[in-house]
């Protein structure tokens, strides 16, 4: 059907963008196409030695309640508990929220930090995308009119391992974010870091890291001043946008706040040794 009607098919998993924009006369489709009653869409499976398989039809409530997502990527658990509110978390799904490409949403950025890939086919065959390299621009992908994800693939880190996610809103009344930060932390045995991966998301068209500031911590004991530093890396070489939540020049305020608390946040469950992330 999605090579059929190409550029005026719209496929529609739980609808929580599409009947916005339908609504606000954004878009024409010439077809709306269901995949709620498309089998293997819906599972949730973790593979030792491989990672975590989602189903694009997984709706984020269910990430957020998973027993197995809690116990090998609770972070992806707590990103999903913070979306809206919850009935859109029982609605919207995870292949929804990547392929709508709206940049102020919570789970790209925590996905592209944790390496996951989508899953993505078409009558002409199957392949691989990084979710980093999904989204290119504001409600943009490089998805092709007749491709469909069918799953997100989220690689597995050796333990341990600890990660944050923190979101800001300035609205109170909203439950979009002004910005969102995912920290991943790896430990090694001499307590110097690993590796290090923050990615900030709802600031930019597209989620942003900064490698040059990652760089600075491997190898390194994470002191608050090396801390410091990276946090004022993220805020001077990213260029936030301006919206009705923050102007270019707060974002760029809050990038370095928030960089800096979603690291010592991760830190935190390190030194938490009940705590496995």
């Amino acid at each position: 059907m999605l090579s059929q009607y190409q550029d005026g098919g719209k496929l529609i998993a739980g609808g929580t963008w599409v009947t916005l924009v339908l609504k606000q006369r954004l878009l024409f489709p010439s077809a709306l196409i269901s995949l709620r009653k498309v089998p293997g869409l819906h599972q949730i499976e973790f593979k030792p030695g491989q990672g975590l398989f989602i189903g694009a039809m997984v709706t984020h409530r269910e990430v957020e309640q998973s027993p197995v997502v809690k116990e090998h990527f609770p972070v992806l658990a707590e990103t999903f508990a913070t979306v809206a509110n919850v009935r859109i978390r029982n609605q919207a799904t995870v292949a929804g929220v990547l392929c709508d490409a709206d940049y102020a949403s919570d789970p790209p950025a925590t996905l592209v930090a944790l390496n996951a890939t989508v899953t993505v086919v078409s009558a002409q065959g199957e392949r691989t995308i990084p979710v980093r390299d999904l989204i290119i621009g504001h409600y943009t992908t490089v998805l092709k009119p007749d491709e469909l994800v069918t799953r997100i693939f989220v690689p597995e880190i050796p333990a341990p391992y600890y990660a944050a996610y923190l979101k800001y809103r300035t609205r109170s009344h909203e439950d979009r974010p002004c910005l969102g930060v995912a920290a991943i932390l790896q430990m090694a045995p001499d307590r110097c870091c690993k590796d290090l991966r923050i990615v900030i998301g709802a600031v930019s068209h597209t989620p942003q890291t900064v490698e040059a500031a990652l760089a600075l911590a491997r190898g390194q004991k994470m002191t608050p001043e090396l801390v410091d530093s990276i946090a004022e890396q993220y805020a001077r070489e990213i260029e936030p946008i301006s919206d009705l939540r923050a102007s270019s020049w707060y974002r760029k305020e809050m990038i370095r706040v928030f960089t800096r608390r979603a690291i010592h946040e991760a830190l935190s469950r390190d030194r938490s040794a009940g705590n496995r992330q």
